[in-house]
C-alpha cells in the first residue's frame, strides 16, 4: 500500500511602512510514501531572520503544530511528536521536514509558515492540537 502527503505552498506577504513585500516559501505539490518508509519534505524560504512553523492538516481534522526552525539552528518539535519528525538546514534557505516511519495516519496538508509573531504564541494557540 501507498499514500499520498501533501503540501500547499503559501505565498506570505509582509507590509512594510515603504509598501508591500512579498516573500515565499516553495515546497513541492506532492509525494508517494510507502507505509514505514521516511519523508522529507524540503520548504525554501526566500527570508531570514524569521522562525519558520511546519504545520499539518489530516483531512476533515483540525491543524496540528508540528514544530518550528529558528533561522540558523535546529528545529524544535512537539513533544508528542519527537522521534516522528525533525526538522534540518540543507542550507541558509532550505528547510527539511523529516518523519520516520510515516504511516497512511499521516497523511495530510503539510504546510510550512513563516511566523510573523512570537514563538510563544504560536506554542500557546497549538500546545494542545
Amino acid at each position: 500500500d501507498v499514500f499520498v502527503l501533501w503540501w500547499i505552498t503559501p505565498l506570505l506577504n509582509t507590509f512594510v511602512s515603504t509598501g508591500v513585500k512579498s516573500e515565499t516559501l516553495t515546497q513541492p505539490d506532492s509525494v508517494t510514501v510507502q507505509p514505514g518508509h521516511t519523508l522529507s519534505i524540503p520548504c525554501t524560504i526566500s527570508y531570514t531572520g524569521y522562525n519558520t512553523a511546519w504545520i499539518r492538516q489530516p483531512a476533515g481534522k483540525a491543524l496540528e503544530w508540528i514544530g518550528y526552525n529558528s533561522h540558523g539552528s535546529s528545529g524544535t518539535i512537539k513533544d508528542s511528536l519527537k522521534g516522528k519528525f525533525s526538522i534540518d538546514h540543507s542550507s541558509s534557505n532550505t528547510l527539511i521536514l523529516n518523519g520516520n516511519n510515516m504511516q497512511p495516519g499521516d497523511s495530510a496538508v503539510y504546510y510550512c509558515a513563516k511566523l510573523a509573531q512570537s514563538l510563544r504564541e504560536y506554542e500557546e494557540l497549538y500546545k494542545n492540537n
